[in-house]
């Protein structure tokens, strides 16, 4: 049986259905992240500081469901996980990095600075 998603039932709404897929305090930054290829579990949890474990392992699972990440998963020891972007989760990048862009302009207009290591994927 297919889980429904909140965004199933309401048909012809379609900013609350993309809204849907990439909200979460995590999921703009791990797509964003992925942007940049390839990244093992803990790399991404490396790079996403203040990030629990949990809370990524959680936002990974509903991108993998909803198609924008994959998840790959190597049969070696000990075992080894990685996550790409999909074709559709790619399809994000415009919108990912015109989030980014008017961030960055936000914060300058309000003479804040960003931290560096959440610019650069």
């Amino acid at each position: 049986m297919q889980k429904l998603h909140d965004y199933d039932q309401v048909p012809g709404c379609t900013l609350y259905a993309a809204l849907n897929l990439i909200s979460g305090k995590w999921k703009g930054m791990i797509l964003y992240r992925l942007l940049g290829g390839t990244r093992r579990f803990n790399a991404l949890q490396r790079e996403l500081k203040g990030c629990s474990q949990r809370m990524l392992i959680k936002q990974l699972r509903e991108l993998e469901a909803d198609g924008l990440v994959e998840r790959t998963v190597y049969a070696v020891m000990p075992p080894r996980v990685e996550y790409s972007i999909t074709a559709e989760g790619r399809s994000l990048e415009p919108v990912l990095l015109g989030l980014r862009d008017w961030g960055h302009g936000w914060l300058s207009r309000r003479k804040l600075t960003a931290r560096e290591d959440h610019l650069a994927a």
